[in-house]
């Protein structure tokens, strides 16, 4: 029976590859506390994040639609699961860790602001004297100090493993100290699979669900992605193997079946690619897979499948991510929160009392960035209406 929790993670990594991160490989916690005896520490952490209320927030996040324009399209929190998702099973395929990187794939966009991309630049030229903004760092504050949980230390005390795989690059902001350490080891090492897996989930997942969301909201037309080459010859061998059923279906259901058969294609060249470029490495351990470099990173699409990526990626920058409706979106979020942040600035008090007491110990710029970053569309929204009108 597996009563303690060295005997269930041993269970669980002995079912990984050599190349994985084991679950004894998590390196503990800033805090230090009592295991859970029923879950592996990866486990754990994922739990504590579905949990937070940053998690919960992304659900009225923009990922390129404003959550109020429609109730069918991708927000952040959907775009995360359906990145865990593609995750979880791949990495089930490759044995590498599937609950790290279950937790990464959620966790990966909780400092995300509201009106997305938009929302962030904006807020990062707002705070270019003061440290910048960048979501990637935002979501390490979240989970080490804006999440509140617990009495004995601020934010989620997740693995210092999960830490550092939710540093891009390695980077923190210059006022978070307590990452520091952390920061430092992950810039000198590679990423454990697991993290760049993620990453290129994260890839395949937009681009299929923002060409679906695309066309049905009426920015883009089925016949303008169809003129590119993968889409069109896709098209065909839909046309060939469904023949009347596909032909007749109408453009909706069209759009769907495109996106499935075109996400089948996409999983299976990156796992026999990434199996194949594996076993040319004959990685033994984690250790092997530190010093690796992306010049001969393992994890990745063929190179023929990278092109369709590349040009699938040009073609929505250009008729979807800089549609003129779009960007009217988002040049409203980015008067928005441009008004938010010069009034909680200039009147720091109108803020939440609990919000205002960050401010000592963490500055007021820093503090009303994390204040509004946090915010969701429609609560920035909501607040934007009160203060005009008040």
């Amino acid at each position: 029976m597996m009563n303690s929790i060295n005997t269930i993670e041993e269970y669980e990594d002995q079912f990984l590859a050599p190349y994985a991160l084991k679950n004894k490989e998590n390196e503990g916690r800033i805090h230090k506390e009592d295991d859970d005896p029923y879950r592996t520490n990866f486990q754990r952490d994922r739990d504590r994040i579905i949990h937070s209320k940053a998690f919960r927030r992304l659900g009225y996040k923009t990922q390129v639609f404003v959550n109020t324009e429609g109730d069918n399209y991708r927000t952040r929190l959907t775009h995360s699961l359906e990145v865990s998702q593609l995750s979880r099973s791949i990495a089930n395929v490759l044995k590498l860790n599937k609950d790290f990187s279950e937790t990464i794939a959620l966790a990966h966009d909780l400092g995300h602001t509201p009106f997305g991309h938009a929302g962030q630049d904006v807020l990062h030229n707002l705070m270019k004297h003061h440290g910048g903004f960048e979501h990637n760092k935002q979501s390490l504050r979240i989970v080490t100090l804006l999440e509140e949980r617990y009495p004995y230390w601020k934010g989620l005390n997740l693995t210092k493993a999960t830490l550092k795989a939710l540093m891009k690059y390695g980077e923190v902001y210059e006022d978070d100290i307590h990452l520091k350490e952390l920061s430092n080891e992950k810039k000198e090492q590679f990423p454990p699979l697991e993290c760049v897996l993620v990453d290129q989930c994260d890839r395949i997942a937009y681009i299929h669900h923002d060409i679906e969301d695309g066309i049905d909201s009426g920015f883009l037309e089925l016949e303008q992605i169809l003129e590119l080459t993968y889409w069109k010859e896709l098209n065909k061998k839909l046309e060939k193997e469904y023949k009347e059923y596909f032909i007749r279906a109408r453009i909706p259901h069209k759009v769907r079946m495109l996106i499935r058969y075109s996400l089948n294609l996409f999983i299976k060249d990156f796992i026999e690619n990434s199996l194949k470029n594996i076993n040319k490495l004959h990685l033994l351990s984690i250790k092997d897979v530190y010093k690796l470099s992306m010049e001969i990173n393992p994890i990745k699409s063929s190179s023929e499948f990278q092109e369709i990526t590349y040009v699938t990626y040009q073609f929505l920058r250009e008729n979807l991510y800089n549609h003129p409706e779009v960007l009217t979106m988002s040049r409203r979020g980015e008067r928005i929160i441009t008004f938010l942040f010069n009034e909680y600035i200039n009147y720091p008090e109108m803020m939440p009392r609990h919000i205002q007491e960050r401010i000592k110990e963490y500055g007021l710029h820093r503090t009303v960035s994390d204040y509004i970053s946090g915010m969701t569309d429609r609560y920035a929204l909501k607040k934007y209406k009160e203060l005009m009108e008040g």
